[in-house]
Order: structure tokens, then C-alpha cells, then sequence
């Protein structure tokens, strides 16, 4: 019949020393084991005394606390770059197999707008002529007059030029998007330079999410798409 009682509860107690003595990082590498012990000692030295090791302790945990906030999210960030480094090289995969240009157009709106997680694409071009027989591109493809684009990406005030533009809110119904820009609460705008002699031109992509673009946002891996972006459409055009 196995032992209980005291005895059992002495053996007990050696078995579990043996481990600690055997494996300090039992008590160690716990932070509520440890926590209990500081503040077991502290009670036997009564009110009077200030453990100045215990006060230690605390700051040394709350700056552990931080330091390991801070890891998480620095290993979030780069998760979430990496992830958003690969939509873009798929992205840009996609475009560039293409054989036609009406193939190549379409896919913004569709393959290639599932892939980055957006709601609407639409290509930008600039022509002093009205567009005409444009077909089911028409989507996608918008042809403005000279001048949109800056004005657009500016929002009508007088601003630098700048090459890529992050905002929220709900884009005003002159905008690109035509009848879905009711539904979207942010966009991207990036300028596209198509070469000498030609009009600017403007890749516009609207989310529904209003936090999936807005100023402050790096814009490093946009930047990348639109000039990679940017290449690909110059040989189609020419």
C-alpha cells in the first residue's frame, strides 16, 4: 500500500527538490514562481526593510515585458513585409505574362487587384482627344483629359508634385472608380511616368478597408511596383 500522510508529503517535497536542484531553470524560467518567492521574502523581512533587490526585480520584468513586446512586433512587421513583398512580385508576375494588351489591362482589375487585397484598379491615361471604342477596357481604363492626374493626385491644391499619394476617405465621384467609389474609403494613387513626349498617367488602386492605405505608410514596395509598372506599359504603348 503506498504511503500517505506526512510521509508522503516529505517525499514529496525531496522529490521536487531534487528536480529544482537538478534543473534550476524550473523555478528560474518561471516568472509567477518567481514573483511568489520575491514576495515571500519581502513579507519575512517585515514593513521596515526596503528590498532594494526586489525593486530590482520589478524593473528588470517590466523592461523584460517591453523588450518582448517590442520583439513581437518587429517579427509582425517583417512577417508583414515579407508577405507584402511577395504580393507584389506575384503582382507584377502576372502582368508580365500577358500577351495582349487588352489582357494585360483587364487583369489589373481582376487577377492582379485579388492578388495586393484591393478593391478597384483603374489605369489612368491622359489624351487630348475623348476616348472612344474602348469597349469592356473601359472598366478599367479611363482616358482623361490633360491635367487630371495632377489635379487628382493633388486633390485641387496648389502642392508639390509627388510620385505616389496615401489618403482615406471616400473618393470624391469625379474620381476614376466610377460607381464603386462609393464604397471604398481609402486609395493609393501613383503617378506613372510613360516616357519623353507623352502625357502623364496614374495607376489608382481604392479599398474598402480605411486603414488599408493612408499617409504615413511606407511606400517603398509601391514605389517598385510602379516602376516596374511603369516599363511594362511603355512597351505596350509604343
Amino acid at each position: 500500500m503506498a504511503a500517505t500522510g506526512p510521509a508522503q508529503d516529505v517525499r514529496t517535497q525531496d522529490e521536487w527538490r531534487a528536480r529544482v536542484l537538478a534543473d534550476p531553470g524550473l523555478v528560474l524560467d518561471d516568472p509567477d514562481l518567481m514573483r511568489a518567492l520575491v514576495l515571500t521574502s519581502e513579507r519575512a523581512m517585515g514593513g521596515n526593510v526596503v528590498d532594494l533587490r526586489g525593486m530590482a526585480m520589478e524593473r528588470l520584468e517590466s523592461r523584460l515585458d517591453r523588450l518582448e513586446d517590442t520583439h513581437r512586433a518587429v517579427i509582425a512587421a517583417a512577417y508583414e513585409n515579407l508577405s507584402s513583398t511577395n504580393q507584389i512580385h506575384r503582382a507584377l508576375l502576372r502582368l508580365l505574362d500577358a500577351e495582349r494588351f487588352e489582357t494585360f489591362v483587364l487583369d489589373l482589375g481582376g487577377a492582379v487587384g485579388e492578388i495586393l487585397g484591393v478593391d478597384a484598379v483603374r489605369l489612368v491615361l491622359e489624351s487630348p482627344e475623348p476616348s472612344s471604342g474602348l469597349g469592356k477596357l473601359d472598366v478599367i481604363l479611363r482616358v482623361k483629359k490633360p491635367g487630371y492626374v495632377e489635379t487628382y493626385m493633388s486633390a485641387g491644391r496648389p502642392a508639390p508634385a509627388r510620385p505616389i499619394v496615401l489618403r482615406q476617405g471616400v473618393p470624391p465621384s469625379a474620381g476614376p472608380y466610377g460607381e464603386v467609389a462609393a464604397d471604398l474609403r481609402s486609395e493609393a494613387l501613383m503617378r506613372l511616368d510613360l516616357g519623353k513626349g507623352r502625357l502623364p498617367g496614374m495607376l489608382a488602386m481604392g479599398s474598402e478597408d480605411p486603414h488599408r492605405f493612408k499617409p504615413g505608410q511606407g511606400t517603398d514596395l509601391l514605389s517598385f511596383f510602379t516602376g516596374s509598372f511603369e516599363r511594362v506599359l511603355r512597351r505596350w504603348l509604343s
